[in-house]
């Protein structure tokens, strides 16, 4: 086209841009064509107005503008604004699918957010699909079906503009703009919802902590910020503790405080009121955690707010909800962060048994832009960010057969697709826009559901819509490697990308055959969330198992978080531990543990080389890398070790301990005997009484601060497991 025709179409989507102002709406341009004539263009409207702090993202060589970002960089841009951001996927990067969804929630009302794609788009993989291009794949032999479905989405959306470089502007339609909200009574406020948050926040009850979720622009952060000016004021607390993620992450929070009480003196992340001499201060989590475990932080009158809480793991949520009597937590239900769904599921779970009086509120008004804003509702639909929930269907519609659908039959049935990924949203802590992208083109990667139909099971995979999902199974494919790379891996000379478990097992233990023998690893197993405990998973196991032995793989693994009920469950199934790092995942703040059962002869033999390994190590890992393993896992990972009864010797001396004076500390060894055996059987209410014990003799966990009492105590729950294991039925046990 001419440069004319250039110009007029920059002044079309100028004006457009001015309409979405006046709505205080947002827009997504889908400007498409060879990459050295769009991003002239892009340049031109870089260069059309003057706007509010214009951002482009993408490869710097290939960008015209400095600084530009890389997309890996997306997320150091959260809590900024911007009015344009030109976020470049034709080159070298490609598409990021999380960064996409992090700068969306930057733009401002009037915004344009200006995607630049090659013509056509989605008929092949772009370079950023070599992050997860497992070995041995290349990344241009994959699948695209992500992409196709993200053009399909651009493609027939009514509120996208789409801007061929070779062709006519089409500009998106506009309804009717809603009315604004009602302003509140309180002035500070912009929204009823927000206004709700503060004086909830500003009113925190001992043992009742409030969980507010919002999705983005919905004012979560200034909210905070607010109550926290309230609390200053009044100096009911000397000290208000904010935690998050990252201290970025509650900037607005104290940009909000300081806006609203100037005469506050702010260093850093710390402000202080010379009023009422209360101090608001942001510690990061790990420091947090620090502080609580010297015994300076927490108490009577402590108070504590969490941001982004569904970026942190639910173990330390859990700590601080025990050492803090009054607590909110706020998270953001969409987006970057991962689903704050997801958080609320899991996290519900602490919050009844810790808190039963917990209280929860949402916000829904969006403050940053107005309601029914059409970049929000594009950003949602293509990256699934609202992804139904299916319906969980009566007991009597379950087809007793699950079904395997491959990737191809996914992306070729959009309402099956999006009730599968709604329900590995709401059943998993945390699941990214890039999830969605891996589930659909990630090598090596297999699914099985068990759905809800009347019908047969294979209605799903033809399209049928009286279906759904009560349960998904994601697996992925692991070794298989040649032995000389198997051996450069075990001497830690390569790292090729992928293949998690086995690599880990090589690396870590040493295990050559845990890479060269074929495994099939669970990434992602969930129930629908109102059928849960009902054997969906179990079923889903059985049957890939079944049809992954068949195909001649030799291991079935899974890695997770070692947490007592997961453990258990893995357990049950016959699955073997074979290994436990030895520092907390940054993502769920436990251990990890991986766990394999043998589908074959030579499964059978690779898993017991690293059962012995396993076995070999647990003991010493107890006592020095993993002495704060919680005492509940430690004591289900006892009963792998080698079964030894108790001899004549350690059974006296076990009495000793009990009953009359004996040292516990010069009779480890046969205290760690009845650990090991006690943890066979069943044992009933005496399980806590089990679960000290083996804390104190594996990990030298003390019962008690003071000696005395420690020692006493002791003394009770090794009489307590001795009567409740029958490991002395000869009545010794009541010998006094």
């Amino acid at each position: 086209m001419s440069e004319a025709s250039d110009d007029r179409r920059i002044s079309l989507l100028v004006g457009h841009a001015r309409r979405w102002q006046r709505r205080r709406w947002r827009g997504l341009v889908w400007l498409s064509g060879p990459a050295e004539q769009a991003r002239r263009l892009a340049l031109t409207l870089w260069h059309a107005q003057p706007w509010q702090a214009p951002l482009w993202v993408g490869g710097p060589q290939e960008a015209p503008v400095s600084p530009c970002l890389p997309a890996a960089k997306a997320r150091t841009r959260l809590g900024a604004e911007h009015q344009l951001i030109v976020m470049d996927v034709s080159g070298r990067d490609g598409l990021d699918p999380d960064a996409l969804g992090a700068l969306a929630g930057t733009l401002t009302a009037g915004g344009i957010l200006l995607l630049v794609t090659p013509e056509p788009w989605g008929e092949r993989p772009d370079p950023n699909y070599a992050r997860f291009a497992d070995h041995p794949w290349e990344w241009t032999a994959l699948s695209s079906f992500y992409l196709a479905r993200l053009a399909r989405q651009l493609s027939a959306s009514p509120q996208v503009v789409r801007w061929p470089v070779a062709g006519p502007l089409v500009l998106s339609r506009l309804p009717a703009g809603q009315p604004s909200p009602r302003r509140p009574e309180d002035p500070a406020c912009l929204t009823p919802d927000q206004a709700r948050a503060v004086t909830a926040l500003s009113k925190l009850k001992r043992r009742r902590p409030l969980v507010i979720t919002a999705d983005r622009g919905r004012g979560k952060s200034a909210a905070l910020g607010i109550a926290c000016t309230r609390l200053l004021q009044q100096g009911s607390y000397p000290r208000l503790l904010v935690t998050a993620p990252r201290a970025s992450a509650v900037d607005s929070l104290f940009e909000r405080v300081m806006a609203l009480c100037p005469e506050a003196q702010r260093r850093g992340h710390e402000v202080q009121l010379p009023a009422t001499g209360s101090s608001l201060c942001f510690l990061p989590p790990d420091v947090l955690d620090t502080q609580l475990d010297q015994g300076t932080l927490g108490g009577n009158g402590a108070l504590l707010l969490v941001d982004e809480a569904a970026a942190l793991p639910a173990a330390m949520l859990a700590r601080w909800l025990a050492a803090f009597p009054r607590m909110a937590f706020a998270t953001t239900v969409h987006g970057y962060e991962g689903s704050g769904r997801g958080f609320a599921l899991r996290f519900r779970e602490v919050l009844e048994r810790q808190t039963p009086q917990w209280r929860e509120l949402t916000l829904e008004t969006p403050i940053r832009w107005a309601a029914n804003d059409p970049l929000e509702s594009v950003i949602q639909q293509a990256l699934l960010l609202n992804a139904p929930l299916p319906e969980a269907h009566a007991h009597g519609l379950i087809d007793a057969q699950t079904l395997s659908v491959s990737q191809a039959q996914l992306a070729a049935n959009e309402p099956l697709l999006e009730q599968l990924f709604g329900l590995l949203v709401q059943s998993h802590y945390r699941t990214t826009p890039s999830d969605l992208r891996q589930l659909m083109d990630g090598p090596g990667t297999r699914l099985r559901m068990v759905m809800a139909s009347q019908g047969h099971a294979s209605a799903a995979a033809t399209g049928a819509t009286d279906t759904a999902p009560l349960a998904v199974l994601v697996t992925r494919e692991e070794g298989g490697f040649d032995p000389a790379l198997a051996e450069q891996v075990a001497l830690g000379q390569r790292r090729p990308q992928g293949h998690l478990l086995a690599q880990s097992l090589a690396a870590h233990g040493g295990h050559r055959e845990a890479l060269t023998a074929r495994w099939r690893r669970v990434v992602r197993i969930a129930a629908h969330p109102e059928r849960r405990r009902e054997g969906l998973g179990r079923r889903l196991l059985a049957a890939d198992m079944a049809s992954a032995a068949e195909q001649g793989v030799a291991l079935y693994g899974a890695t997770f978080g070692a947490e007592a009920g997961l453990l258990s469950f893995w357990l049950a199934l016959g699955f073997t531990p074979v290994r436990l790092g030895v520092t907390r995942e940054a993502a769920t703040g436990e251990y990890a543990i991986m766990v394999a059962k043998p589908l074959n002869e030579t499964g059978q033999a690779v898993l017991q080389s690293m059962q012995q390994g396993f076995v070999a190590s647990l003991q010493g890992l107890l006592a020095f890398e993993l002495r704060d393993l919680p005492a509940p896992v430690v004591a289900l990972l006892l009963s792998e070790l080698p079964e030894r009864p108790l001899s004549a010797v350690e059974r006296q001396t076990i009495h000793d301990v009990a009953y009359a004076h004996r040292d516990p500390a010069l009779a480890r060894a046969a205290l760690q005997a009845l650990g090991r055996e006690a943890s066979r059987v069943p044992l009933g209410e005496a399980r806590l009484a089990h679960q000290q014990l083996v804390a104190w003799a594996y990990q030298n966990q003390p019962l008690a601060d003071a000696t005395r009492e420690a020692t006493q105590q002791l003394r009770r729950v090794t009489q307590q497991l001795m009567t409740a294991s029958m490991l002395f039925s000869d009545g010794q046990e009541r010998l006094k």
